[in-house]
């Protein structure tokens, strides 16, 4: 009898135990899971403790005679079923990494190689991205300083999602409470706003919600966002969710629902998505197909390019990858994101493994889909652009982000933003691809393409201008000016409010022109002036 009451209380004792570790690590119910699999595995070695210890030499009886525990018929049936799961868990990871799987893992993803000036076109000066995560949160964390009725409450979370919002590159980020006692005091009313920064001109929104956010990973208990997805969807193994908002501004948490095609535990890929709106806690299940377009963010970056590297290193099995490495391609170590066809994608230089500094071509990855594009254009390494443009500058002691890739003149080309050490964009540069010594440096992007395009022809390259935008007008005003020794004339055409800034050593003829002539301008837009490329 004492056994049986020893043996209840201790069952009481185990179930309370698993469901506070559940209810804390939120492990998911599937197989699939190895925080399952950990979450099982720890309550059984617990149970054979306490079983082991709670019924250890009692005999029938009930007095307790000397001798090992671990002769008790329960501990030893416990301990079997421990070690038979650990051992089915060690199988597993085994027989599902890419030694045994190399070509299953290689078949992940599908690479098309693309033509470059066909994909990327010559974008406005408007759309290119200028921040990077750490401006944007100085620039948030300056933001939230000045708002004096939220600012004692509450902080800026550090999510800071890039986002294609309205089709402008965005990121935006949730605030959250101060501290557990703000939460007690403002829970009820949830968040009242989050960030929006614009990435092309660096303007800071702080965008008041007629409802807080009362789902986010600042709550407690059952609103907290990942205790309510486990607990709507017990089967599901989340991947690290984002912080979105739709084309009316309503903020959402879209999470990304992890599947293992190899095995128990490999060949991870994103099969399905949740979609929580943050406000009221509403949620939706969709198949990866479905997402509505105006998500961005399903499939992360590391995830993307962990699947281009399988690719890439496992074309000729797993061993090869280790020690001849013949034809293996990897990525190269940063990224960044760039804004195509109302997606993110991101992209990232692919480069021989073990080669030197060099690319032989680059990638670019749709987070929503995991459409990925081959480029084969072979130049400089995205960290020796950095250095070629902190060169430059070297006096300054600004550094570089990890660049864009934009096409410029019909050319591949690294933008960079260069930042002092505050974190604060001082200036820009463009670095050549194909030649990283050709490199720009300007104050403003449109100083810093003008820079950029006149090296280029003086450095012999045919600069393609049949993509850039193109007018025809009557010239209603004229003005001259001296830049840098060099005349310029600036020019404004009828029912037109933009200014045209013609180098007249590039384009002699311009001096035959006057008032009331018609002309026709190729041009790059710029801030405050549009800078002209031909002249027809």
């Amino acid at each position: 009898m004492k056994k049986i009451i020893n043996f209840l209380i201790t069952t009481v004792i185990v179930v309370i135990a698993a469901y506070i570790y559940y209810y804390i690590t939120l492990p998911a119910v599937n197989i699939h899971s190895p925080g399952f699999w950990i979450f099982v595995i720890a309550a059984l070695v617990i149970i054979c403790a306490v079983v082991g210890f709670a019924t250890a030499n009692i005999d029938k009886s009930g007095k307790r005679n000397p001798g090992p525990f671990f002769k008790n018929k329960l501990f030893l049936i416990a301990i079997s079923i421990t070690g038979i799961m650990i051992g089915v868990y060690i199988i597993g990871s085994v027989l599902s990494s890419p030694i045994v799987n190399a070509k299953k893992y290689q078949q992940l993803i599908t690479v098309t190689d693309r033509n470059f000036t066909e994909d990327i076109k010559e974008i406005s000066y408007k759309d290119i991205p200028i921040l990077d995560k750490e401006s944007a949160s100085l620039l948030g964390s300056r933001k939230m300083g000045s708002m004096v009725e939220f600012v004692s409450q509450f902080e800026v979370a550090d999510n800071y999602t890039q986002i294609n919002y309205q089709g402008i590159p965005t990121r935006v980020t949730p605030l959250k409470y101060g501290n557990l006692v703000k939460w007690f005091t403002n829970r009820s009313e949830g968040i009242p706003a989050y960030l929006r920064i614009d990435m092309t001109t660096q303007e800071v929104s702080l965008i008041k919600l007629k409802q807080g956010i009362k789902y986010s990973e600042a709550e407690h208990f059952s609103r907290n966002i990942y205790r309510h997805l486990r607990f709507n969807y017990p089967s599901y193994i989340f991947d690290n969710i984002n912080f979105e908002i739709d084309d009316d501004g309503i903020p959402y948490w879209i999470c990304p629902v992890k599947d293992y095609t190899i095995g128990l535990f490999g060949g991870q890929t994103i099969s399905r998505v949740v979609m929580v709106n943050a406000i009221t806690g509403d949620h939706a299940d969709y198949a990866i197909n479905e997402v509505p377009t105006w998500v961005d963010r399903v499939f992360s970056a590391e995830l993307l390019i962990s699947l281009y590297d399988y690719y890439g290193t496992l074309k000729h099995g797993y061993w090869n990858s280790v020690f001849g490495q013949r034809d293996a391609l990897q990525t190269t170590d940063g990224y960044n994101y760039i804004a195509l066809d109302d997606d993110v994608w991101v992209y990232t230089g692919v480069t021989s493994v073990g080669s030197d500094e060099s690319n032989v071509g680059f990638i670019l990855m749709n987070q929503r889909t995991a459409e990925t594009r081959y480029y084969s254009i072979s130049g400089a390494e995205e960290f020796s652009a950095m250095s070629s443009a902190e060169g430059k500058v070297q006096h300054l002691g600004y550094r570089a982000t990890f660049p864009l890739l934009l096409n410029i003149g019909g050319k591949p080309t690294y933008f960079l933003a260069l930042k002092d050490a505050a974190g604060l964009v001082k200036q820009y540069a463009m670095v050549n691809v194909e030649q990283y010594q050709i490199v720009a440096i300007g104050d403003t992007v449109n100083q810093c393409e003008k820079t950029y395009l006149e090296q280029m022809k003086t450095s012999g390259f045919s600069v393609d201008t049949t993509k850039m935008p193109k007018i025809t007008g009557v010239i209603a005003k004229i003005a001259e000016g001296v830049v840098d020794g060099n005349s310029h004339y600036y020019i404004m055409l009828e029912n037109n409010d933009a200014i045209f800034d013609v180098n007249v050593v590039d384009f002699l003829q311009i001096i035959k022109y006057n008032v009331g002539d018609i002309i026709t301008f190729t041009y790059s837009e710029g801030a405050i002036s549009n800078n002209v490329v031909g002249v027809e």
